[in-house]
């Protein structure tokens, strides 16, 4: 069945933003300032609502523009497009306000459920259609009538809750697997110290070597090249915003030529095990290539083959990406211009080498939390994909 369609402006009411002067602004809460959210304070669909506020005096606050329960912050004006009309819905009391780069919509509860409209506004329609309006050539601007002009299907309203409720119940079933990623991202650190800590700081019966000693190819890949070098389609180049402890972040990759003609790439291609480290921002955080990227590239980054009969891979980098093996790369690289990690200061680093079968059983744990954390990543992201389709569904009238 269809249902009609009716704009935003009919079912809701508009609240411009509290205006005020830098001069009246504090960071802190004190005695007749109350606490006002900003764009940034709206993170995928929620307000965060104890961190990154500013605090204005009362009488710059207008009691219209007191946060009610229910209520829509949007963020209306940005230099960012994609900041344009992120939205979250105030779920509770709360005794603040909110900046004039930000619009509230307050729905009218006997039109409209206010859940309901919250999943609106949370919906790829919403964003695609926002995101249409708003762009500007040098700052983006949702202006009243671009929100009061939004069409959404408005069922009864006991079928406006039917919906509201089958979209919240998918989103906390998205939330409490978030939360499981979140708990499982955190294990990896402290498996390594477990095993390893309390031993690689005492050196218990294990032998240190500098790291070249654990190496049959320690160098840096091709130095960073102007946009004209890469290509759209080619060899995975990877860079150090790719790099992220023990991982490769697939986003953002570039592309290099597959000639064999250069000679620089030909020196700096990687195999699956070998170890890619970070030079300059975060000196030292390591990751190892996956069988998927045999034969990329790296840009600008330290890459090593190490001797696998002395050390695995998977655990040089869980080394190096320790808080003992860090503590060892800033010590080796400190007095360098902005700590730019150089092959130099990574062959003297000094790491523990202990048995390999001590070493291969943390990798097969580590291999069995890893796999974990992709099924959970699967998970997050196929619920996504049907909260979208459901709400596309459900609020379109289908």
């Amino acid at each position: 069945m269809s249902w009609p369609t009716v704009p935003v402006g009919e079912i809701a009411q508009q609240v411009r933003g509290v205006s005020y002067d830098k001069s009246q602004v504090s960071n802190s809460a004190a005695p007749g300032l109350r606490p006002v959210l900003r764009a940034g304070n709206i993170q995928e669909g929620s307000l965060l609502l104890d961190k990154d506020l500013v605090y204005v005096p009362d009488s710059c606050i207008a009691h219209q523009q007191l946060l009610r329960p229910g209520d829509i912050v949007i963020a209306a004006s940005s230099g960012s497009i994609d900041v344009v009309g992120k939205a979250a819905q105030l779920s509770e009391p709360w005794e603040g306000s909110f900046g004039a780069f930000c619009k509230v919509v307050r729905p009218s509860s006997d039109k409209v459920n206010p859940r309901y409209l919250h999943h609106f506004f949370q919906s790829t329609g919403y964003r695609r259609k926002v995101s249409s309006l708003a762009a500007g050539a040098n700052i983006n601007n949702l202006k009243n009538e671009h929100i009061d002009d939004l069409l959404l299907p408005l069922p009864p309203l006991e079928e406006q809750r039917r919906i509201a409720a089958i979209l919240d119940k998918v989103q906390s079933l998205k939330d409490l697997f978030d939360a499981r990623r979140g708990t499982l991202g955190s294990f990896e650190g402290s498996l390594f110290c477990n095993l390893f800590g309390d031993r690689i700081e005492q050196s218990i019966n294990w032998k240190r070597m500098q790291f070249a000693d654990l190496c049959s190819r320690l160098t840096v890949g091709v130095v960073v090249r102007p946009a004209s070098y890469y290509c759209e389609a080619g060899v995975p180049a990877l860079r150090s915003l790719n790099i992220k402890s023990g991982n490769i972040q697939r986003e953002s990759f570039v592309y290099v030529s597959s000639s064999d003609n250069d000679t620089a790439l030909a020196k700096s291609k990687l195999s699956s095990g070998d170890l890619v480290f970070v030079r300059t921002g975060r000196p030292g955080t390591c990751a190892v290539i996956p069988p998927d990227l045999d034969g990329c590239n790296a840009i600008d980054l330290l890459l090593a083959t190490v001797d696998t009969t002395l050390i695995l891979p998977k655990f040089a980098c869980s080394f190096f990406n320790s808080s003992t093996g860090k503590a060892g790369v800033l010590s080796e690289s400190r007095g360098q211009i902005q700590q730019h990690f150089n092959a130099g200061s990574l062959a003297e680093s000094m790491v523990p080498v202990p048995p390999l079968d001590l070493q291969q059983h943390y990798c097969e744990i580590l291999g069995a939390h890893r796999n974990r954390m992709k099924r959970c990543d699967l998970s997050v992201d196929e619920l996504g994909r049907l909260a979208h389709s459901i709400a596309s569904g459900l609020l379109s009238g289908v």
